[in-house]
């Protein structure tokens, strides 16, 4: 029942990945994961802005960039702007800050289609698991290493954890919709 495992593992995998992907879709609350992507150019390399500050959610509404050194603040604050996310960073001494507006309804309507796109390719990810699992149990038959029962009971196991894990994306993308969609 290797192939199984290794499918349900490579499907859990896809399914954090998707979780990651929803944190950094911008909601009304203010969200540290929303700069996980934010890379700023200092000490003449890019680098992650994780990896030159904390970011914290003091308010509802703000978040607080704390650099660990503070002559880079105002790269940071570059970086951030650089980024597109609809953010006004604002320098006050050494750290950061950004309040996040309210979001209107269009600008709701389009993360929610960014959403969309990435709960649909994690969907792909999942049924490109199975495909290549399934192939797999079909090699190991062909090659007499498995019956044709016990392919077929692999078979049967890959397919209810892409189900699965097609529910769970299809979950998770919904709670995330009514986050983004609650005003």
């Amino acid at each position: 029942m290797d192939v199984a495992e290794q499918a349900k593992q490579k499907m859990h995998a896809a399914v954090e990945h998707f979780k990651h992907e929803l944190k950094t879709l911008r909601s009304n609350r203010a969200n540290p994961a929303v700069l996980d992507n934010v890379i700023v150019e200092v000490y003449g390399s890019p680098m992650r802005l994780r990896e030159l500050a904390s970011v914290t959610a003091p308010e509802p509404r703000q978040l607080l960039i704390t650099p660990y050194d503070p002559q880079t603040t105002n790269a940071i604050s570059k970086g951030i702007e650089k980024a597109n996310l609809n953010l006004q960073p604002v320098v006050d001494g050494h750290a950061v800050r950004i309040n996040i507006p309210p979001m209107d309804e269009a600008m709701r309507r389009d993360i929610v289609k960014q959403g969309k796109k990435k709960a649909e390719d994690a969907k792909v990810a999942i049924r490109d698991i199975r495909r290549k699992n399934n192939e797999l149990a079909k090699k190991k038959k062909a090659d007499g290493d498995i019956t044709e029962d016990v392919m077929k009971k692999i078979e049967k196991l890959i397919q209810e954890q892409t189900d699965a894990s097609c529910k769970e994306i299809d979950d998770l993308f919904a709670a995330k919709e009514k986050e983004i969609l609650t005003v």
